[in-house]
């Protein structure tokens, strides 16, 4: 089993950013996940292991999905906004991360 090397010494490199949405606010009050930008090559266990080290939380449940790169253009020249992955990662009722509590 091959694992992600560049990860192996600290974990919580494999979150890059929360992402702060309607929908992601609406997931957080309605049914306690967190969505989170994270890392390409990252897995659901090192996303695990990096939301229950950074935030002290325990984790239930971690989805990705892979959002697709969507084509832009402006005036006469195409381009496309690169694809990213995310993470909605489900924490045990009674846990929350403060960063979401505050809008």
């Amino acid at each position: 089993m091959s694992t992600s090397s560049h990860l192996r010494g600290d974990v919580r490199r494999a979150i890059v950013s929360p992402v702060v949405s309607e929908k992601s606010y609406r997931l957080v009050h309605a049914h306690n996940q967190y969505s989170f930008r994270v890392l390409d090559d990252a897995h659901k266990i090192e996303i695990r292991q990096a939301v229950e080290e950074l935030f002290n939380v325990t984790v239930t449940d971690v989805r990705i999905v892979k959002v697709q790169p969507k084509p832009k253009r402006r005036g006469r020249s195409m381009g496309t906004r690169p694809g990213w992955k995310k993470a909605i990662v489900e924490l045990q009722p009674g846990d929350s991360i403060d960063i979401f509590e505050g809008a």
